[in-house]
């Protein structure tokens, strides 16, 4: 799924360039904040002046479309991204899609071990 990132700054990314995204949550929205984006291609970064904290997600996207609004005091730029992989919300994100991993390999492996059949009987010895 396409991502629209609307930033208060003027990046021009041309068409088809992979970039690196690093956000952070918002403790009080729960939204998405970028804090860099990375021009791989032309290796040019564009940065918040703060900090990035320690739980910074980032993902990797190919640009689709940029948009870059210049003059007066709205000069902003939106960028629509395809994300290469789904990005990465958190350590609790992660570890529900581990545990669902985790409970679809066991759900194969009972399938494909028979664990489903009942044993078969030992055939009656005569000696």
């Amino acid at each position: 799924m396409d991502r629209k990132l609307a930033l208060n700054a003027q990046l021009a990314i041309a068409q088809g360039h992979r970039v690196e995204v690093i956000e952070v949550t918002d403790p009080e929205t729960r939204a998405p904040v970028v804090m860099a984006v990375v021009d791989l291609d032309t290796g040019i970064r564009y940065r918040r002046a703060e900090d990035a904290q320690t739980d910074a997600a980032r993902w990797l996207g190919r640009v689709l479309e940029c948009t870059v609004t210049i003059g007066g005091h709205g000069a902003h730029t939106v960028l629509t991204v395809a994300p290469e992989q789904q990005p990465a919300t958190g350590a609790k994100a992660a570890l529900l899609g581990a545990d669902a991993a985790v409970e679809a390999a066991k759900a194969e492996a009972d399938r494909w071990g028979g664990t489903d059949r009942s044993p078969e009987e030992p055939p009656q010895r005569i000696w």
